[in-house]
C-alpha cells in the first residue's frame, strides 16, 4: 500500500442547538459577512430568520448573496467574488447543500485574486494560494462539501462542469444540525442517499491493496447509507436517521477513507458531464449509472472487491459462488436506489437521449483515459451511457 498524510482540521459543531457557537466563530474571522445561500429554503424553515438575528447581535455586517443554483454556476461565483471586493468580506457563511457550499469555496478564492475565477479550473487552472475563511450551516446531507477541500462549478455557456480540490479551499467551521434536514423533501434525500455512496464505492472499488481497517470502515458507511437512506426518505424527521446519514455524507468523501489509494474515481466525471449539460440532479445521474458501471466492469480479475461488497454491505450469503455473488451484489443496489429510494432508472426516464454520449464520453475523458477500478477510453464510457439509457 501507498503511504499517506491526512490533515482535516474543520472544527465541527454536530447536533441539535449548536448555531449559538456561530456568533462566536464567524467573529474569530472578522465582522463583515457575506451570507451565501440558494432558493429561499431556509426562509421557509426559519433559518434565515435565525441566523440573522444572531448575527445582528454579534454586531456583523452582513451582506447577503441568495440564489445559488443546484450544480453551482460560474455567475453566482462572479456575483460572489465581486460582493466580496466591493465590500471587503472579511468570511464567507455558506448555508445549504452541497452547490451554496461549493460556490462559497470559490468564492472565496476568487475574492484574493484579480484574474476571473473560471480560470481556477481546466487543464491550465490558475493555482488557489489563498481563500476568504469560510463557515458552513449544512441544511442537505450528500456531497459533503462542508469537510473537504473540493468543489465542482458548472459553466453554461461551455456546458463544462468541473470540479478543483485544494487545500484553501477547506471550510474552517461546519455547522451540522441533522434537525436542519428534515425539511429536504424524500427526491432530494434520495439522491443524496445515492451521492454519499457513490463517493465510497469510487474509493472502494480498487485493485490497489490498502488497509483492511479502511475497508472496513467504508463497508460500515455504505451499510449505514443502505440502512437509513430509506428511513429518511419514508419519515422525514427521524433524527436518528438524518443524522447518520449527514455524519456519514462527511466522511464519505474528507479523505479519512482514501488512505493511500491513488486510482481516479470513475463515475464522477461521468456523472458531471450528464449534469452539466441536462442539469440534472447529481446524486440522480449517479444512481442511474453507479450500476451499469459495476456491470462494466465485472470480470473474473475484479471479482473479488464485488463479493466483499455484496457479502459486508448487503448480506449476501458468502457461500455461492463468486460471480452469483458480485451479480446479486449489483442487483441489490439496483433495489435500493431505484425500488427503495425511489430514484429513476434510466436516462430515458430523465429526458436523456443518445445525440450527445459520444460528445460527453470524449468530455469525460477531458484528461486521458480514466484510469480508476478499470481504465475507461471514450468508447468504454459511451458505452456504460448506453447501457444507461
Amino acid at each position: 500500500m501507498n503511504s499517506f498524510v491526512y490533515d482535516i482540521p474543520v472544527k465541527v459543531y454536530f447536533g441539535r442547538d449548536q448555531l449559538g457557537n456561530l456568533g462566536l466563530e464567524l467573529g474569530r474571522f472578522g465582522r463583515r459577512v457575506l451570507l451565501a445561500y440558494g432558493g429561499g429554503s431556509i426562509k421557509r424553515i426559519g433559518l434565515y430568520d435565525k441566523i440573522i438575528t444572531l448575527l445582528n447581535e454579534g454586531g456583523f455586517e452582513v451582506v447577503e448573496l441568495s440564489g445559488i443554483e443546484p450544480n453551482p454556476r460560474i455567475d453566482s461565483v462572479r456575483r460572489g467574488v465581486e460582493l466580496c471586493k466591493k465590500h471587503n468580506i472579511d468570511v464567507i457563511l455558506a448555508v445549504g447543500g452541497g452547490s451554496t457550499i461549493d460556490a462559497a469555496k470559490f468564492m472565496a478564492a476568487g475574492a484574493c485574486v484579480e484574474h476571473d475565477a473560471w480560470e481556477f479550473f481546466g487543464a491550465n487552472a490558475k493555482p488557489i494560494e489563498r481563500a476568504l475563511p469560510i463557515v458552513t450551516i449544512l441544511t442537505l446531507a450528500a456531497t459533503g462539501s462542508e469537510m473537504d477541500t473540493a468543489g465542482v462549478i458548472s459553466n453554461p455557456e461551455t456546458e463544462d462542469k468541473l470540479g478543483r480540490l485544494a487545500r484553501p479551499l477547506l471550510p474552517r467551521i461546519s455547522f451540522l444540525d441533522p434537525t436542519l434536514t428534515y425539511s429536504v423533501s424524500p427526491y432530494q434525500t434520495a439522491c443524496g442517499a445515492a451521492d454519499i455512496l457513490s463517493h465510497i464505492m469510487e474509493v472502494y472499488f480498487t485493485t490497489q491493496h490498502d488497509l483492511y481497517m479502511l475497508d472496513k470502515m467504508m463497508e460500515g458507511l455504505m451499510k449505514t447509507v443502505v440502512k437509513f437512506g430509506p428511513i429518511a426518505v419514508r419519515n422525514p424527521e427521524d433524527y436518528e436517521a438524518r443524522a447518520n446519514l449527514m455524519w456519514a455524507s462527511s466522511w464519505a468523501i474528507n479523505g479519512f477513507v482514501n488512505g493511500g489509494k491513488r486510482k481516479a474515481w470513475s463515475c464522477h466525471p461521468m456523472e458531471h458531464e450528464l449534469s452539466a449539460i441536462y442539469d440534472i440532479t447529481h446524486g440522480l445521474g449517479l444512481a442511474i449509472l453507479t450500476p451499469r458501471w459495476m456491470n462494466y466492469c465485472l470480470s473474473e480479475e475484479r471479482v473479488d472487491k464485488f463479493v466483499s461488497f455484496g457479502v459486508n454491505v448487503f448480506d449476501i450469503d458468502p457461500s455461492l459462488p463468486s460471480m452469483e455473488i458480485a451479480r446479486e451484489a449489483i442487483a441489490r443496489l439496483e433495489r435500493f436506489l431505484f425500488d427503495e429510494l425511489g430514484l429513476q432508472r434510466t436516462l430515458t426516464e430523465v429526458g436523456i437521449g443518445r445525440e450527445k454520449l459520444s460528445e460527453m464520453a470524449r468530455k469525460a475523458c477531458r484528461y486521458g483515459d480514466i484510469r480508476g477500478f478499470m481504465t475507461l477510453t471514450p468508447e468504454d464510457v459511451e458505452r456504460i451511457y448506453e447501457m444507461s439509457l
